[in-house]
């Protein structure tokens, strides 16, 4: 059974998933300069893996703009996206917290002035952020009740201005996986397929937005790869390469498109995947047995054993894994002792 990927990396999570970035569009553009300056400059580092210059920036616009919710958001989504990227245990206590924060500054503000935009905004991304937090804790119908709420709040957005394109980033990738998922119950008559509403939603997010950008460009690379669109899979991913040359998060969605197209170009983006990261206390195990694994598949489709049992071996052979880290790893290890079986008979 040929590997699709980091599990975490699946397409349940993009209904969640809530990183950012930035691109150039007035009407998204938050009307403080010190604001935007701030808030472009730490996501940038967050996108650049950058996470202790990226809490660096964030604390300082969170000291500067107090009474924002901003800070606190991204001092979450800074920590989420660090022990994701790393697959690390989250720090829970600290992310639980700034998202409350966040959420009850957000109603406030919103009591202040319910027809302030960015006010109803800054508690639809609060939400997303919770929902994704869920998510990847596997905490299920926590996740899904708080995206509804998302949801339901960037709809309110696009309600009062229908050029606030950060709201479809979160509308067209639920539309998308709404309907994928639901494919099973496609007789029922209320049941809409709307996969084609939600990519196209996107595509418009991905020329338009301000701060999700990344959002739009990583979620359609992944429904491309749902469809077996392996070639338009990757031409947004290297698109997204040249402005950010080493991120990880498109360099895996690449190399799992060439997975279907190159085996061996997937190979070689694995390996840059693997080398990128640094030393860790941690050993980081999950992402090293997982990219090695991939590899070796990876090697299997080009009938290059050799190189296929080398990886395999190099699994087999790390010690000390932590006991919770390897109870997590262990049905992979067993598909690895099973893989080396097949290439040594």
């Amino acid at each position: 059974m040929q590997e699709t990927g980091l599990l975490v990396r699946s397409d349940i999570l993009l209904l969640f998933f809530f990183i950012l970035l930035q691109t150039e569009i007035y009407s998204q553009v938050y009307p403080d300069e010190k604001v935007d300056s701030l808030l472009r400059t730490g996501i940038r580092h967050i996108v650049n893996q950058d996470y202790k210059g990226a809490e660096e920036i964030i604390n300082l616009l969170n000291k500067e703009f107090p009474n924002l919710p901003l800070g606190k958001i991204y001092l979450a989504a800074n920590r989420i996206a660090e022990a994701y990227d790393y697959a690390e245990d989250f720090d829970e206590e600290f992310i639980l917290k700034r998202l409350e924060e966040a959420k009850e500054q957000s109603e406030k503000l919103i009591d202040s002035d319910n027809e302030n935009i960015w006010y109803q905004y800054f508690l639809a991304l609060t939400e997303g952020y919770t929902a994704y937090f869920h998510a990847i804790n596997e905490s299920w119908f926590s996740a899904l009740s708080t995206g509804v709420d998302a949801i339901s709040e960037f709809d309110k957005i696009l309600a009062s201005d229908k050029k606030f394109y950060e709201a479809y980033i979160a509308i067209g990738t639920f539309e998308y996986w709404k309907s994928r998922k639901m494919e099973f119950i496609d007789w029922l008559p209320f049941n809409i397929d709307s996969r084609k509403i939600g990519i196209e939603r996107l595509k418009v997010a991905i020329d338009s937005s301000s701060y999700n950008s990344y959002l739009a460009i990583n979620s359609l690379i992944w429904i491309y790869i749902d469809q077996n669109r392996f070639d338009d899979a990757t031409k947004i991913s290297e698109k997204a390469l040249k402005e950010f040359p080493d991120s990880r998060t498109f360099k895996w969605g690449l190399a799992r498109a060439y997975e279907e197209i190159d085996p061996s170009k997937a190979i070689a983006l694995y390996i840059e995947i693997l080398n990128s990261y640094p030393v860790l206390e941690n050993g980081n195990y999950k992402n090293v047995i997982t990219l090695k694994h991939i590899i070796a598949q990876q090697y299997v489709k080009l009938n290059d054993k050799q190189n296929a049992l080398k990886y395999c071996n190099e699994i087999l052979s790390i010690k000390n894994i932590p006991e919770k880290t390897a109870d997590e790893l262990a049905e992979r290890l067993e598909r690895v002792k099973s893989l080396k079986k097949e290439l040594t008979k």
